[in-house]
């Protein structure tokens, strides 16, 4: 059975469900890393994606912005030059009951008859204007920190928004 789209989890209803201790065989999360390039560098500049909107993202997708921001920086600012941090946990456990199609599909699905659901995936519930990926880099590879959140910021499901946080004096 195919994955359902992100639009059937993308609003926040009802209350989170976080509980693994409950639940049998929850999938592991798909983010592989949640800081990468040089940790222990001193940076002056930061900027960071913020979320627009209320929303859950799911944690395929924030692997996904990872992948692509990471990349864009160590292709064409250097391995050595920035600092990369997921900000949120995907901690909101998902739950679909899947429906069974085809010929034959009413003798094997119940329909809605307990209808609670198997675990799907992780999701990160975010709030309007919170943190979603910080970048520390230098002067010289400011814009390229910046396309690099941009490229991040069209994998997630939110309309999202780069700002500075800190530096000195940035003529650009």
């Amino acid at each position: 059975m195919s994955r359902k789209p992100n639009c059937m989890y993308r609003q926040i209803r009802g209350q989170a469900y976080t509980r693994r201790k409950y639940m049998g065989g929850v999938p592991h999360n798909r983010i592989m890393q949640f800081e990468t390039g040089n940790k222990s560098g001193k940076f002056p500049i930061e900027l960071t994606l913020l979320g627009k909107e209320l929303c859950q993202i799911r944690h395929t997708a924030l692997e996904a912005a990872r992948i692509a921001a990471n990349r864009e920086l160590s292709k064409n600012a250097g391995t050595q030059n920035y600092h990369l941090k997921i900000r949120i946990y995907p901690h909101n456990v998902l739950r679909e009951n899947k429906q069974a199609t085809g010929a034959g599909a009413d003798r094997v699905s119940d329909g809605m008859r307990g209808a609670f659901g198997k675990c799907v995936g992780t999701a990160a519930r975010v709030r309007q204007n919170q943190k979603l990926i910080t970048i520390r880099t230098n002067k010289a590879s400011f814009l390229v920190a910046k396309d690099a959140l941009r490229k991040a910021g069209m994998k997630l499901p939110t309309p999202v928004r780069i700002v500075v946080d800190k530096g000195e004096e940035l003529t650009l």
